[in-house]
């Protein structure tokens, strides 16, 4: 079964949630920003997992680098092109990460470039 997540990212906490093929929710929760505190979850859907997605902030580097260096799909949501779908009876950190996971499994994910760690580190862009 195909697996999908969405990661709403703050300054120090984060609300993953994690939907099935049909859009169900089949997990959501709010994480610290630490990395392992965000793999362990993760680690139940590894093998299904099909992307993660994750909103463009100003912090999202450090969690997209460490998903990026444990083998996960990264997808970076552009925010200025994502527009909420207007059916959505909640506005909060799960519904947004469900919002994500959500555009990701039905691929109209707006996306922004992730440039490859090794190219922003030395200057070449």
């Amino acid at each position: 079964m195909a697996i999908y997540a969405g990661i709403d990212l703050h300054s120090n906490s984060n609300f993953l949630s994690v939907v099935d093929s049909a859009g169900k929710i089949i997990e959501k929760r709010k994480l610290a920003n630490d990395v392992q505190a965000i793999l362990h979850p993760l680690a139940a859907y590894r093998d299904q997992l099909q992307g993660i997605a994750i909103e463009s902030t100003f912090n999202w580097y450090w969690i997209v680098d460490a998903l990026m260096d444990e083998g996960y799909r990264v997808h970076l949501a552009n925010p200025a092109a994502i527009q909420k779908y207007s059916g959505l009876k909640h506005s909060d950190d799960a519904s947004d990460a469900a919002w994500l996971a959500e555009m990701l499994r039905l691929g109209v994910l707006s996306e922004g470039y992730i440039y490859p760690k090794r190219n922003v580190r030395s200057g070449i862009c």
